[in-house]
């Protein structure tokens, strides 16, 4: 196996130090053109690249974060493979963290020990926590004490960080007043957990309240929970809903992965929508657009979701001033888009 090349070789090839090679590698020093250019041609003649693990611990600085997602009954692929949710965050944190010189790293986690483990071998700058994670967790992270950003959380263990996330009761107050407005009255709520997801219990605190407002029950009967926000369990519930004859016109859902799942069910068991069945979707995922009909959804900036965490992330990293920015909460807004898989009843 062919040796590493080193900075040793690279200051032999150009005739220098290699303390020489690492002012003019580092922008530390400024030294003679004719040597900077020798220096460089040997770099790239030699194939060199700097050792950024051994940089990093010299400088206690990695210039990589990280980002935690929790596994659901360590199902790593129901977090990541079939959410695209994720790929429009974590298309936003790149955008920055890489205008700014960071890496991402990106990982599930299912036990706090686990997730130090990682954050220690990996030298981490900083992290970015996305959903509900349990208070043990943070009582871990706390103790290693980086800068931290949480993503869509509720919970008062996250109070003490930056808190990015989107006004989600007023996400789910839009699409069940929409769906009143329209004249259903008996109208589905399709979550995944209740009892664990915050987000959802605010979702449908909005959904909740539209009621109120039309002074319309809300039928307990016609409230699910599909247990992972995936196509496959919306499919599910739309074939559900002809075999047992669910008695409801319209379905408000917490992501557009379970509406366009149910819309594909219904569809091949013969449910017309919007003719027979009205559904709304929540995120506005690219693929909303693309299918027949188009969905209804309540649309969150996921992109500026994920580069404003890493923004956010980046300033504490580099200026030290976590401390300043603790218990702040940024709430971007949400919006209704009706497009075709809604109807007047």
């Amino acid at each position: 196996m062919k040796n590493r090349v080193t900075i040793r070789d690279v200051a032999r090839a150009a005739g220098v130090s290699g303390a020489t090679v690492s002012y003019v590698l580092n922008n530390v020093k400024k030294v003679s053109e004719e040597t900077s250019r020798r220096i460089h041609e040997a770099v790239e003649e030699l194939g060199y690249y700097p050792d950024y693990t051994a940089i990093s611990l010299s400088k206690k600085k990695s210039n990589l974060i990280g980002v935690v997602a929790p596994f659901i009954s360590n199902a790593p692929a129901s977090v990541f493979e079939n959410n695209q949710y994720y790929d429009h965050f974590l298309s936003g944190v790149e955008s920055v963290s890489r205008a700014h010189h960071f890496d991402t790293m990106i990982s599930g986690v299912t036990d706090p020990v686990e997730c130090i483990n990682w954050v220690k071998k990996r030298n981490l700058d900083g992290l970015i926590l996305i959903g509900s994670l349990s208070e043990e967790l943070y009582q871990v992270i706390r103790k290693v004490e980086l800068p931290i950003i949480c993503i869509d959380i509720y919970e008062e263990h996250a109070e003490q960080y930056v808190n990015v996330r989107i006004d989600d009761e007023a996400g789910g107050y839009l699409a069940a007043k929409h769906l009143l407005e329209l004249g259903h009255r008996e109208i589905a709520f399709l979550a995944t957990s209740l009892q664990d997801s915050s987000v959802e219990q605010m979702r449908f605190k909005g959904f909740q309240r539209a009621f109120e407002e039309f002074n319309v029950n809300v039928n307990e009967d016609l409230v699910f929970e599909l247990k992972d926000l995936t196509f496959s369990n919306g499919y599910d519930w739309g074939v559900r809903f002809v075999q047992e004859q669910l008695s409801c016109t319209a379905a408000v859902t917490v992501s557009d992965h379970i509406a366009i799942g149910a819309m594909k069910g219904l569809s091949k068991h013969g449910v017309s929508v919007p003719d027979d069945f009205s559904i709304i979707g929540f995120d506005d995922l690219a693929i909303s657009q693309y299918i027949t009909p188009e969905l209804t959804t309540v649309r969150q900036n996921i992109f500026e979701k994920g580069s404003i965490a890493a923004d956010q992330l980046i300033q504490s990293i580099e200026h030290q001033h976590q401390s300043e920015h603790s218990k702040t909460l940024i709430q971007l807004p949400v919006e209704l888009v009706v497009r075709g898989s809604t109807k007047e009843n």
